[in-house]
């Protein structure tokens, strides 16, 4: 399943509320895409950050999490092999993919997303008539109701 929309909409809030309800019954993953590439993930100084700034590829493992550091770009096919087995797969961002997808608005739609979604989750500031009558309308306050259209809607990988 899939997120996209404006930045600041809520699209990382409502994914951590779902995942949230989630995880204690399910495997759940998370791909976020960073178009700008302005995500930092390490200190400077540590051994990790200066392992990458080398170039190399680097891996850092620990009794509780495992980490990975690339300079290469990945298909979202890659990365998917890569998580291994989950129930559910989030991806915040990636309009272009093939995946049911939810618009997450607040304020106005962009009309630019519409083509891509399926549904949107909108709070009350949102004009619903914005909203062409094929894409179903989701309360963005309402995580229940999210999580029972995507188990409605999600695609198997």
């Amino acid at each position: 399943m899939a997120f996209t929309g404006p930045s600041n909409s809520g699209k990382t809030t409502i994914i951590e509320k779902i995942a949230k309800r989630l995880i204690p019954k399910y495997h759940v993953a998370i791909i976020k895409h960073d178009p700008k590439d302005k995500a930092t993930f390490d200190i400077e100084g540590k051994d990790s950050y200066r392992f990458f700034q080398t170039g190399a590829e680097v891996v850092v493992t620990s009794p509780t999490r495992t980490t990975y550091f690339s300079h290469r770009s990945k298909e979202i096919d890659e990365i998917i092999q890569m998580l291994g087995s989950f129930d559910l797969l989030m991806v915040e961002g990636l309009k272009y993919l093939p995946l049911p997808r939810i618009g997450v608005f607040r304020g106005a739609i962009d009309p630019s997303y519409l083509e891509f979604v399926q549904a949107v989750a909108i709070d009350q500031s949102v004009d619903k008539n914005q909203i062409p009558k094929h894409i179903a309308i989701l309360d963005l306050n309402d995580p229940d109701q999210i999580i029972q259209w995507i188990f409605q809607n999600a695609k198997e990988v």
